[in-house]
């Protein structure tokens, strides 16, 4: 090791950024695991960012010639400098990391923006449209784009408060379902699984930095092809945390495995954070029939008599054993008495007149005793939870059955509803309206069906368009609910959104009881491998309107968070059929939402040192406030401008103005300040009202929108 240290400290002396990279690259393999999970921390991703113009200083590939199919080539570029011949914009590029200088003119055209995983980035997010059903209610949030890079933004806007985090990440399947430094990740790739635990590690690691500390959860779902691997991964990721995994069944007929067994099932890993823990629900997810919601409402009643090959017997709890007083007329129980001690002959014991003593005695007509006391028996026969089955007068044996705490329990909590006694006294039950139990870890339940109320489903609100595998709506409904049930205004993040089942899945969560709850989503616009295929061949790039409208966000996502607000399809006809199971009613009726749609952009350091992004980071302050009300837009022209969540103070002359109207407007959660003086900035913090955030923003805004890719 120390030799090593040497020889980094020499390439060091003769080369700092070389040296600086094998520095990196030493600590990591000093710091790999003697045990647990070991696998490849791969080449950090790079990421091609398609329609960003192209700038002095930007690292870009060369594309291939439209209508190829070819790779191209993959090396890494540097724009040296731009400038236009004949009326097109040329680029001047040096190769990056050559051995021998090498340099070509490009024409712009041909040419796209990479950013490597260990880059600063600079995001901003654009308004690409809006919804407005809801109110004065949170919007939900779309944003369309890398979701490392939006992952990373949303570390200045939700860290810490994120409630829930949904997310359905690619299974690894081998069949070209993601893609690894823009390449398709396939099943005769040596390195599949080390690509895929790398790619999720550094996901995972900034969701762990989003998640509320106090109580939050994360949810992923995966099949059996990295399920074992998730959860190590999982297990030293969140070394603190609360892990369990379900066995969901989502598709009964099966998909078929060459060779091997048709799967039926998923997995779902609920990492529970803090204090968060599932909260009772209507159905025990694993006795639910095709409804998907109807209760068991069998109880188990159970002989009082102790039995068992130990503690049976009379003497090992002596208040155990009591008489039970039955009428000698009609067999019926009429009083329960007292303990008899241990020293006394249980025949010598005289009964109540007209009576005769039941006894809690084992076949061979032994002495044993009763499992609860004599207080809680009479208690038990007064409600109906216990009752005498059969005694003998001559023999003085009796039998009893009463019912346990599990079940007394669902009984009061309203799971089961006494609906009447049967002839000896029991309670005769029925499910109950909202009754309450806990879930089991198989969830064998109908609504979960992945192709009636996903695939399905989905053709209702983008009819004709075509999304793999989405998920059942009821089940990622489901899943949520457990932890945020008693968080009606949560927020809950999904960064492999896909098709958009979260965020539908909180309206409808939001329907049921009312709720403001809001859902971030975050999916690229990536085109489909066989479409890409298609688009290429007739002369089309990533960039291009005519392919970027066919994107998963664009095409999918969109479309169908818009068409479950409105109730109307993309045409504007209604969505038409009915919800189903928890709550029921018209598709075409929509929800009284709010959400709002953008993309992530990758601003320069010049134009935020500047203030001239001002308009691509306000979408970020007004997240941060809330997703919540009039977002301001511009750099105000008083000096400040108070919002209905927040307010911003960008000339600190103006300070007194700004507290007033803070003051009076009230609900105010933020208030960002712009200002390098820390004296200052203390100085207005002092005199804004108690309980509103004051955040500091740097003038040039560099410090606070500039984040690095695993630096």
């Amino acid at each position: 090791m120390s030799r090593l240290t040497d020889l980094i400290a020499q390439a060091k002396s003769k080369d700092a950024d070389l040296g600086r990279e094998l520095e990196r690259e030493f600590k990591a393999l000093a710091s790999r695991r003697s045990f647990g999970l070991n696998f490849e921390r791969h080449t950090p991703e790079t990421v091609e960012l398609p329609g960003r113009p192209i700038r002095k200083g930007d690292k870009v590939r060369i594309l291939p010639p439209r209508g190829s199919t070819d790779q191209g080539d993959k090396r890494l570029w540097k724009v040296v400098r731009t400038s236009k011949e004949g009326g097109a914009r040329v680029a001047q590029l040096d190769l990056i990391g050559a051995d021998e200088p090498e340099t070509q003119r490009v024409a712009v055209e041909d040419l796209i923006v990479v950013a490597e995983f260990r880059d600063y980035i600079y995001p901003g997010l654009v308004s690409t449209g809006k919804v407005e059903r809801g109110g004065d209610k949170p919007f939900h949030t779309v944003i369309n784009g890398e979701n490392f890079h939006a992952l990373e933004a949303l570390t200045f806007t939700h860290r810490g408060k994120v409630d829930v985090i949904y997310i359905d990440p690619p299974y690894n399947t081998g069949a070209k379902d993601w893609k690894y430094n823009n390449d398709y990740v396939e099943g005769d790739d040596l390195y599949r699984h080390s690509k895929w635990l790398a790619f999720m590690e550094r996901r995972l690691k900034l969701a762990r930095e989003l998640l509320e500390p106090r109580s939050s959860c994360l949810i992923i779902t995966i099949d059996e092809k990295e399920y074992l691997r998730l959860g190590m991964l999982l297990e030293q990721s969140f070394p603190e945390s609360t892990i369990q995994m379900v066995t969901s069944l989502i598709k009964p007929s099966g998909s078929q495995r060459t060779g091997g067994f048709s799967r039926v099932e998923e997995y779902i890993f609920c990492v529970m954070i803090g204090s968060s823990s599932p909260s009772l629900h209507t159905s025990d997810m694993l006795r639910d029939t095709e409804s998907g919601r109807k209760a068991n409402n069998n109880v188990t009643w159970h002989g009082l008599r102790r039995r068992g090959s130990t503690d049976w017997r009379r003497e090992t709890r002596p208040n155990g054993f009591y008489p039970l007083h039955i009428s000698l007329q009609d067999g019926k129980l009429v009083s329960v008495g007292e303990p008899l001690p241990l020293e006394a002959d249980r025949q010598s014991y005289q009964a109540p007149e007209g009576t005769f003593a039941g006894w809690p005695l084992d076949p061979n007509g032994e002495d044993s005793r009763w499992q609860i006391s004599p207080d809680r028996l009479r208690k038990q026969l007064e409600r109906g939870t216990a009752a005498l089955r059969d005694a003998d007068p001559e023999t003085g044996t009796a039998s009893v059955v009463y019912l346990k705490s599990g079940d007394i329990k669902r009984v009061e909590n309203g799971e089961l509803k006494v609906v009447g006694r049967s002839d000896d006294g029991r309670i005769i039950t029925e499910a109950g309206e909202g009754a309450a139990r806990k879930a089991k870890t198989m969830w064998t339940v109908g609504a979960h069906d992945a192709s009636a109320h996903g695939t399905a489903l989905l053709s209702r609100f983008v009819p004709t368009r075509k999304f793999p595998f989405p998920k059942s709506l009821y089940a990622v409904e489901d899943a949520i609910r457990f932890f945020v049930l008693d968080k009606p205004e949560a927020t809950i993040l999904d960064f492999f959104s896909g098709s958009g089942t979260t965020a539908h899945a909180v309206m409808r969560l939001n329907k049921q009881d009312g709720g403001r709850r809001q859902c971030i989503s975050v999916t690229n616009n990536e085109v489909a491998a066989d479409e890409q295929k298609a688009l290429t061949k007739v002369g089309l790039r990533p960039g291009d309107p005519d392919w970027e409208k066919w994107g998963i966000c664009d095409y999918i996502t969109k479309p169908r968070i818009k068409a479950a607000i409105t109730g109307q399809t993309p045409d504007g006809s209604p969505v038409k059929g009915d919800y189903k199971f928890t709550d029921e009613f018209p598709m075409a009726d929509g929800f009284e939402e709010n959400a709002e749609f953008f993309t992530l952009t990758y601003e320069t350091p010049v134009s935020i040192s500047h203030n001239r992004a001002f308009a691509r980071i306000a979408p970020l302050l007004w997240m941060r406030a809330g997703s919540e009300g009039r977002r301001i837009d511009a750099l105000p022209g008083a000096g400040w401008e108070v919002a209905d969540t927040y307010g911003l103070l960008t000339d600190l002359d103006a300070a007194a103005p700004f507290v007033d109207a803070v003051e009076a407007k009230g609900g105010i959660r933020i208030a960002y300040i712009v200002t390098d003086d820390d004296r200052r900035f203390q100085s207005v913090a002092q005199r804004l009202p108690e309980g509103v955030e004051v955040v500091r923003l740097y003038e040039s805004y560099l410090t606070n929108f500039r984040f690095s890719m695993g630096r």
